[in-house]
């Protein structure tokens, strides 16, 4: 529990060190949505090679592809669940936040939907760890949660937000998705291979249904004409991790 402790941390962590930037600079959009092509190309990578290949070799495509699909589709469920919520928002997660960032509100629907984003992932990296340290799933969680936390930082100053009330804010969400980890590991760790192998592909489909949500939009919005080569660098710098 110790190993997904740190890896929690670590991986959350980033979310206090771009609420850190967010609360004194205000990035050019570029900068954002090229930092979130490379976490996309990182995650895609971390995807294929590390979760959904073990649940495969664990289960089979049975319960490789049920578990997926069964993630994949209790995200949406509970994004669209957050669009509702979302009171006058006529997009998925309010994501314009630097254009819109004076609308009341922006900045605490990002911090949801980077919520509800890093609770698979973080519980995708403590179930990965029953079969030995994920680096590369590391550096991809670490990739997407940095520029998502900064943007959110942002917009949460442009509703006139105080710096100690943000940084608490994204301090209390950094703490929530490391214990993520630790949960995912513990749930993890007593399942035989049938069931694992459900509960991997289950975190896969819940992080590819957010890459294709929201990480990958924003990306291509904000990120171009750098998105796809970012995205390329990313899924390279992964997969050497996992090699």
């Amino acid at each position: 529990m110790l190993t997904a402790l740190l890896y929690g941390l670590a991986a959350s962590s980033a979310l206090v060190i771009g609420a850190a930037i967010g609360t004194r600079f205000s990035p050019p959009e570029r900068i954002t949505g090229v930092l979130l092509a490379f976490a996309s190309g990182a995650l895609i990578s971390a995807l294929a090679f590390e979760l959904f290949e073990e649940a495969f070799k664990l289960g089979g495509a049975a319960r490789a592809g049920l578990g997926l699909l069964a993630g994949a589709a209790t995200f949406v469920a509970a994004d669209a669940a957050l669009d509702r919520y979302v009171a006058g928002d006529p997009g998925p997660h309010q994501r314009d936040v630097v254009a819109q960032g004076a609308r009341t509100g922006v900045g605490w629907a990002l911090l949801a939907a980077v919520t509800l984003d890093g609770i698979p992932e973080n519980l995708a990296l403590g179930v990965s760890l029953v079969g030995g340290a994920s680096l590369s799933l590391l550096v991809a969680i670490f990739a997407s949660n940095f520029p998502e936390a900064l943007v959110g930082a942002v917009a949460m100053r442009g509703e006139d937000r105080t710096a100690r009330t943000v940084m608490g804010t994204w301090i209390t969400c950094a703490v929530v998705l490391a214990v993520s980890v630790v949960v995912g590991r513990a749930l993890a760790g007593g399942l035989d291979d049938s069931v694992l192998a459900v509960a991997l592909g289950f975190a896969g489909g819940a992080v590819l249904a957010s890459l294709a949500d929201t990480l990958m939009p924003e990306a291509f919005e904000h990120g171009r004409p750098l998105n796809a080569f970012a995205t390329a660098a990313g899924f390279f710098v992964s997969f050497m991790l996992a090699a």
